[in-house]
């Protein structure tokens, strides 16, 4: 697929989270090794802790339909009334929760920034000396 329609999935993903505290709207699109694409958005609970951000939403999606070959997430966020969008790259726990079923060497992250170029991280890049799976022995 697309790098760029992998965007636009993201930006459509956007337009679904519940923001009523941050206003900070974020969307994401994770593409399947098969090529199937799940879509997130962030979710966010007045007590904060419960929040969940919109690539573990898509993980979690997929995950729960029993997906776990994961190829790239594209993520594109910022403040619901910007008319430019600026890099929104993922926090850490979204990054822990991608080296969980990533390959850190191979899984791409794609963002986009106010100029709409497209910029693409591997994993590894992003979450340098991970722990994972490999760690645990598995």
């Amino acid at each position: 697929m697309d790098r760029r329609e992998l965007i636009d999935i993201a930006l459509e993903a956007r337009k679904m989270a519940y923001t009523p505290y941050s206003h900070h709207k974020v969307g994401a699109a994770l593409l399947t090794k098969g090529g199937k694409v799940y879509k997130g958005c962030n979710i966010e609970s007045a007590s904060y802790t419960p929040s969940n951000c919109a690539e573990r939403t898509a993980f979690f999606k997929a995950v729960s339909e029993g997906e776990r070959n994961f190829e790239a997430i594209a993520i594109v966020g910022g403040f619901e009334e910007a008319t430019t969008l600026g890099l929104c790259a993922p926090c850490g726990v979204c990054r822990q929760v991608m080296m969980e079923f990533c390959n850190p060497k191979t899984f791409e992250i794609i963002l986009c920034d106010e100029h709409n170029e497209l910029h693409t991280y591997k994993l590894e890049e992003l979450l340098p000396l991970g722990f994972g799976p490999t760690n645990m022995g598995l």
